[in-house]
């Protein structure tokens, strides 16, 4: 029986769109978790029949999984931080305010 192959491209793609997305306030999150599950759910098949995997893809998918990690957590932490900003300034609705005045200000230059 030949052994399969694990393909770690698409957890590296959502990955790295994770840490592209985390500039949108953390929302990364969303995709990084994702690929975080994927790699994470198939890595535990080939655990569970390590015969049939080639062991090469399984470092690499391990390696994926690794780094859809650190992106997830970079985006949580993010998340975090912007949350506790609009906190820290008053709700939504202050932070609102301000981002209105920072736009009337660069119009007016």
């Amino acid at each position: 029986m030949e052994q399969q192959k694990l393909n770690p491209t698409i957890v590296y793609v959502l990955a790295i769109l994770g840490l592209l997305c985390c500039c949108f306030g953390g929302l990364g999150f969303i995709l990084s978790g994702i690929a975080f599950f994927i790699a994470y759910s198939k890595l535990k098949t080939a655990k569970e029949n390590p015969e049939n995997f080639d062991q090469s893809s399984v470092k690499s998918m391990n390696t994926a999984k690794i780094v859809a990690l650190v992106i997830l957590i970079i985006n949580v932490l993010y998340l975090f931080t912007a949350i506790f900003q609009i906190y820290n300034m008053g709700g939504w609705d202050a932070y609102m305010e301000k981002v209105n005045e920072m736009m009337e200000q660069f119009q007016n230059q």
